[in-house]
């Protein structure tokens, strides 16, 4: 069992479609908490795609629904039938100083946390899904650097990935942090996304990502777009009026879930 504990919140006592996970992580060492959001459509379904949304720097797993409202988001674009049912989980990044950066640490990995711990205590939360359930990953500056660069990182692992506001190398989180990076793996493949995509061992999954125009990291993304054309990396990049904040995040994400949803839709299914 990959688990020694899980503990899921009572569906009754919790917020509609809301289910609070706390793990007992073997790849951290400690407990770690996720939300999951669970459609209303899922009790009838099964193998239910499931979609990853992390967090940024000083956040935690409640951050997307109570700040961002990404389970308002989800049921309503799933009930106007805009995007198939799907199931959100938003874990925590392991708590790690002011943001563990969703890479491995010396004697914690955070990486093998999002990618393997993630999905299977989702599974066990919600028998609607399953090892056949489609993955995709999303997040939000710290967490878009993370789901940009896990796609890269395990790119059968994921119909597609997308980011917001992304943090694009791992350095630009040094201001942000009280921590220092000493200790969290280091190759280009841990530090930056283009390294992380254009050394995919497999083709990659579908890939979107925005930036606010206002953004401090409008130009990181600008220069990952061009890089990525001119590596002949297939993606979708926008850019549109908004900052650095929850008001583009909570807007925006409707953009990926919509993108996610094309995806999971027209993909072709692994024998």
């Amino acid at each position: 069992m990959m688990f020694r504990t899980l503990e899921v919140s009572d569906p009754a006592l919790s917020p509609p479609g809301l289910r609070f996970v706390t793990a007992k992580s073997a790849a951290l060492g400690q407990r770690a908490d996720l939300l999951l959001f669970v459609p209303a459509q899922a009790v009838s379904l099964q193998d239910l795609p499931l979609v990853l949304l992390l967090h940024g720097v000083y956040g935690s797993h409640w951050a997307w629904a109570f700040k961002g409202g990404a389970h308002l988001t989800a049921q309503r674009l799933i009930d106007a039938g805009e995007i198939p049912p799907l199931m959100l989980a938003m874990p925590s990044d392991g708590l790690w100083g002011d943001g563990s950066g969703h890479v491995a640490h010396a004697g914690q990995d955070f990486e093998r946390w999002i990618v393997d711990e993630v999905p299977a205590a989702a599974r066990l939360a919600c028998s609607a899904c399953s090892l056949a359930s489609p993955l995709c990953i999303a997040g939000l500056s710290m967490g878009g650097f993370g789901a940009l660069r896990l796609a890269g990182r395990h790119p059968r692992r994921w119909v597609a990935a997308a980011g917001h506001s992304s943090v694009t190398e791992a350095a630009q989180l040094d201001p942000l942090m009280a921590e220092t990076r000493a200790g969290w793996a280091a190759s280009p493949a841990d530090t930056h996304v283009i390294a992380s995509l254009r050394d995919a061992d497999g083709p990659l999954p579908a890939l979107r990502f925005d930036c606010g125009r206002d953004d401090p990291f409008i130009a990181a993304n600008r220069q990952l777009h061009a890089d990525l054309q001119a590596a002949g990396i297939a993606h979708e990049y926008a850019e549109h009026d908004g900052g650095h904040d929850w008001a583009y995040w909570a807007k925006h994400l409707e953009d990926t879930l919509r993108f996610f949803g094309q995806a999971l839709t027209t993909r072709t299914p692994t024998p």
